[in-house]
């Protein structure tokens, strides 16, 4: 016999030894067989399983600033207990929660149209006549010990709890801002990676140009992260042989990452400098333009696209009615102030100097002025 299959025989056997071992010990207990079991009846051919409801459950979504501060756990709370309620921080939770499976980690069985507490479904009292679901205490340690214990590698009572006879208050040492906190503010500015794209090795990332210019939230490239990565105690270990879709699976959300055209946009022989609008699309940001968001003009966000760049794209059917000139630092006196925008603005282009030439031989701008400046 191939030793392949004295593997799979093996394994089979060993499940099976299993399955046999857990069917055993939960037909002796009370449970209620329709947890599980659609029928009245389950065989082995036809155990006729319940799906798993949880991933349809969440169906509404409170952001982490409109969620409580804190919550305080203290529905375990007894004379014989040896700790204080433990201040949850609800809110740094829920931020972190965006970028690693959302509310649902553990909002998980939520009725349409409401968010519930823990304890709605998870009994305070210790009992196992429902094998569907731990009791309270344990769905909190579950809950809560999974993530900390991947990122800190250890885990004691002291992380969470404080002891009745320490004199400590459960918030000592917490503080629990009001604005959003996580993640926090301390990003770099710039990454530069080296990669072994022959026509272009180095890729220059200005992260404050994404979060601060574009617009782009922490969760829309940081999606289904772990805190370890962030938070862990050791270094993270790099993941080898990532294929070239699912390294430029993040950026492929905005850039065209498929066409060999563009490849240049990113990657250089050197590292390139930060965003340049003139340089990136022909069109000078000048004084009013490097005021406004990129969505002003861009309608459809992360979606910057080249635009018309003729000012009439934009601005169009401006007269004296329904346009304030001071605006522009330059106040029209009653002679100019009924002028139509094209006898001073060949062509309506308003990024060209005004010309004066339609009205007068001897007068140039800003040597002579149709108004006065207004500082």
């Amino acid at each position: 016999m191939k030793t392949s299959n004295k593997i799979s025989l093996l394994l089979f056997t060993l499940v099976f030894i299993s399955i046999s071992a857990f069917a055993q010990d939960h037909s002796q207990l009370k449970f209620d067989c329709s947890l599980c079991h659609a029928c009245e009846t389950p065989t082995k051919s036809n155990p006729c399983l319940l799906a798993c409801p949880r991933e349809k459950m969440a169906t509404v979504y409170i952001s982490p600033e409109k969620s409580p501060a804190t919550i305080k756990m203290d529905n375990l709370k007894d004379v014989q207990d040896l700790y204080e309620p433990v201040i949850f921080s609800h809110r740094v939770h829920a931020e972190m929660s965006e970028m690693s499976g959302g509310c649902e980690m553990c909002h998980h069985y939520n009725p349409p149209g409401d968010v519930i507490g823990c304890s709605k479904c998870h009994e305070p009292v210790r009992q196992r006549t429902d094998i569907s679901k731990p009791d309270l205490k344990g769905a909190y340690h579950r809950q809560c010990m999974d993530c900390h214990q991947e990122w800190d590698k250890k885990v004691s009572c002291e992380s969470c709890h404080e002891l009745n006879e320490s004199g400590k208050s459960a918030f000592t040492g917490k503080e629990y801002q009001k604005k959003r906190v996580h993640p926090e503010l301390k990003v770099p500015a710039k990454l530069v990676f080296n990669t072994s794209y022959n026509k272009g090795k180095i890729v220059t990332f200005y992260h404050n140009e994404h979060t601060g210019i574009f617009g782009i939230e922490c969760k829309s490239c940081h999606k289904e992260e772990s805190c370890a990565k962030c938070h862990s105690s050791e270094p993270v270990q790099k993941t080898e042989d990532v294929s070239i879709e699912m390294k430029h699976k993040t950026c492929s959300g905005c850039h065209d990452t498929k066409s060999k055209s563009g490849c240049a946009d990113c990657h250089s022989s050197k590292e390139m400098g930060p965003f340049n609008h003139l340089a990136s699309t022909g069109f000078e940001l000048k004084s009013y333009h490097s005021k406004l968001e990129c969505t002003s003009c861009h309608q459809s966000a992360r979606v910057f696209t080249g635009l018309n760049s003729s000012c009439g794209n934009c601005h169009s059917g401006w007269n004296s009615s329904n346009f304030n000139h001071k605006v522009t630092g330059l106040e029209l006196d009653e002679t100019h102030i009924e002028f139509e925008c094209s006898d001073c603005h060949e062509g309506e282009d308003f990024s060209k100097k005004p010309s004066c030439v339609s009205c007068h031989d001897d007068k140039t701008f800003p040597e002579s002025k149709p108004g006065k400046i207004i500082k």
